[in-house]
């Protein structure tokens, strides 16, 4: 998935959706293997990913300040939001759809700019 190469909030519902299609009620569980990229539920039409982005950057200024030091500038950051924001969600889905509420979406969070591309990994449970 092409996050690219200025930080980012990347819709990856219909992703996730067309993974769950026709497969009946479980759980999916996303995932993201990078040290420096998280996954959210947000929404995504109203403005919200700025703000998240601006309070992120708030929380976790994109200085050298951080003992993590190499790479552009924030890249410390970057490695110490996964304890703020998650890089796994694990969502219910019914009847071959992920339950979401009305304007949620799942994105991808990525203030790394070293790096352009992120593996998504997706893995569904059926139910017993």
């Amino acid at each position: 998935m092409k996050t690219g190469s200025a930080p980012a909030i990347v819709d990856i519902t219909d992703r996730v959706r067309e993974f769950v299609a026709g497969e009946g009620d479980g759980l999916v569980n996303i995932s993201l293997p990078h040290a420096t990229a998280e996954l959210v539920l947000i929404e995504l039409h109203s403005r919200s990913a700025e703000g998240l982005g601006d309070r992120l950057e708030f929380l976790l200024p994109k200085d050298h300040r951080y003992r993590h030091s190499h790479g552009s500038r924030g890249h410390g950051a970057a490695h110490v939001m996964p304890s703020f924001v998650a890089p796994t969600l694990t969502l219910p889905v019914i009847d071959g759809d992920v339950s979401l509420g009305t304007w949620q979406s799942i994105a991808i969070v990525d203030p790394n700019v070293d790096n352009t591309t992120r593996d998504v990994l997706l893995a569904f449970l059926p139910s017993a």
